[in-house]
């Protein structure tokens, strides 16, 4: 599993046999969540076990690292990477 980088003690990765649409994973010794690319955003899917200011600092790190996930999986994945 592709990890692309951790932050607060959590992983932000995608599995290395994924499906559409882009997506990433997010884990920590809390619990787990997923987001989804939904029309140039971001949007929490689903979540387990993990606090609700947690959730907000994952969604900034995402926001903040947005390019970083999309080339990540479009590197990952051989797509070409997609300008927004």
């Amino acid at each position: 599993m592709p990890e692309i980088f951790r932050f607060y003690g959590y992983s932000f990765f995608f599995y290395s046999r994924e499906h559409e649409p882009l997506h990433v994973h997010v884990e920590g010794a809390e619990g787990r969540a997923k987001y989804e690319l939904v029309g140039g955003d971001f949007m929490l899917k689903e979540a387990y076990n993990i606090k609700r200011n947690d959730l907000k600092r994952i969604k900034e790190v995402i926001d903040e690292n947005k390019d970083i996930i999309i080339r990540h999986w479009h590197n990952y994945f051989g797509k070409e990477a997609e300008d927004d």
